[in-house]
């Protein structure tokens, strides 16, 4: 277990240190993309390619950055991907069937994701059932329900609701965008206890280039949009709140976190309530971005979340964990995937890769906690 202060998350990425299994990740991610371009003749890093890649991290970067939160809380969420391809089919029944307004019906998942939620986190604070049987039997229960009100038939949504994982931001709005949220990054870095610019400094100037990267395609493509500002209002959260704090306090030590009077049942209702919220905004994502939704949809997608978490990072004993350290598993895992089928690899080779990569990120976080 981390025997840290209580409340100090100090292996945020934007914290008072950067662990050096992050700056590892880095360089990881910096040679498969340049093993990938070599091997691709460049294809790899064209801005079109880019853009196709980012789209598709898109969802497992959301249930990822929201399973930072759950596991350095010392809990684990396996039904996020039959959740998420259950509230997806939910909105877009609404909004065809019942013809409700996208808006309405696009917001009916993450409300309905966050009720959910608190229902499993129930079980878990108060129940002490363990997360992984709650989460796994929740996990079989949406995967029926799923099942059930597709009848194996896809549903295409209205026009609208496809934009939301399919359209562009104009140019100039993406600079404004950018820009605002390099200056968010910026003031986040400046502003805690222990003042990183450095590393605020390093973090805005990556946006705008991603942003660059992305304007010299099409523009930003609204999945990415929301990628971005989730995962930057929870990075806010991890760092500079009390719900934050306790979560990583409740993690790395609870039995300190209880004499510290914090509310671990409540706490831990909560974060499996913002899980679930995060989870319908995935599924939003998820149809809007596929087209329809189908009686599959999510599935093993938590699996994906849990291993983007790892691999950008986060700790299973609970206690350590980044935000945009998910967000950088995540690109590691669809770099993966986009470079293989690029280079017309057969598919078997996807999950072996990924699951190497998993177990050694893991045995590394291991090693890492034995020698600290």
């Amino acid at each position: 277990m981390n025997r840290g202060r209580v409340g100090e998350p100090g292996s945020t990425l934007l914290g008072s240190r950067i662990h050096w299994r992050a700056w590892a990740m880095v360089g990881a991610l910096l040679v498969i993309w340049l093993v990938l371009a070599l091997a691709t003749q460049g294809t790899f890093l064209l801005p079109r390619n880019l853009s196709l890649l980012a789209r598709q991290m898109a969802v497992t970067s959301i249930l990822a950055t929201g399973m930072v939160l759950v596991i350095v809380a010392g809990q684990i969420d396996l039904s996020v991907g039959a959740l998420a391809g259950l509230l997806g089919a939910v909105a877009a029944l609404f909004a065809v069937k019942l013809g409700w307004p996208t808006p309405l019906a696009v917001l009916l998942a993450p409300l309905c994701g966050a009720a959910l939620g608190a229902g499993q986190g129930a079980l878990v604070a108060r129940l002490r059932i363990p997360p992984f049987i709650v989460t796994l039997g929740g996990m079989l229960l949406f995967q029926g329900t799923l099942l059930g009100l597709t009848r194996g038939v896809s549903i295409a949504p209205p026009r609208d609701f496809l934009e939301i994982g399919q359209a562009y931001l104009p140019r100039p709005a993406g600079w404004v965008l950018g820009g605002l949220l390099a200056l968010f990054l910026l003031g986040l870095a400046l502003r805690g206890p222990r003042p990183t610019p450095a590393r605020g400094v390093g973090l805005a100037l990556l946006t705008l280039g991603f942003v660059a990267t992305l304007n010299a395609y099409e523009g930003v493509p609204m999945p990415v949009l929301i990628v971005l500002l989730l995962a930057a209002g929870l990075a806010f959260i991890a760092d500079r709140t009390p719900f934050g704090r306790h979560l990583y306090a409740i993690g790395g030590n609870r039995e300190a976190a209880h004499y510290a009077g914090i509310a671990i049942e409540t706490r831990v209702v909560q974060v499996f309530t913002l899980m679930g919220a995060l989870a319908g905004i995935a599924g939003v994502v998820l149809t809007a971005r596929v087209g329809a939704a189908t009686s599959d949809a999510g599935r093993m997608m938590e699996l994906d979340a849990i291993a983007a978490a790892v691999i950008g990072g986060t700790s299973l004993l609970g206690g350590q964990g980044r935000v945009f350290g998910a967000l950088l598993g995540a690109l590691v895992m669809a770099s993966l995937d986009n470079g293989m089928s690029l280079l017309n690899t057969e598919a078997f080779w996807q999950p072996i890769l990924k699951g190497a990569i998993l177990v050694a990120a893991v045995a590394v976080d291991m090693a890492g906690r034995r020698r600290d």
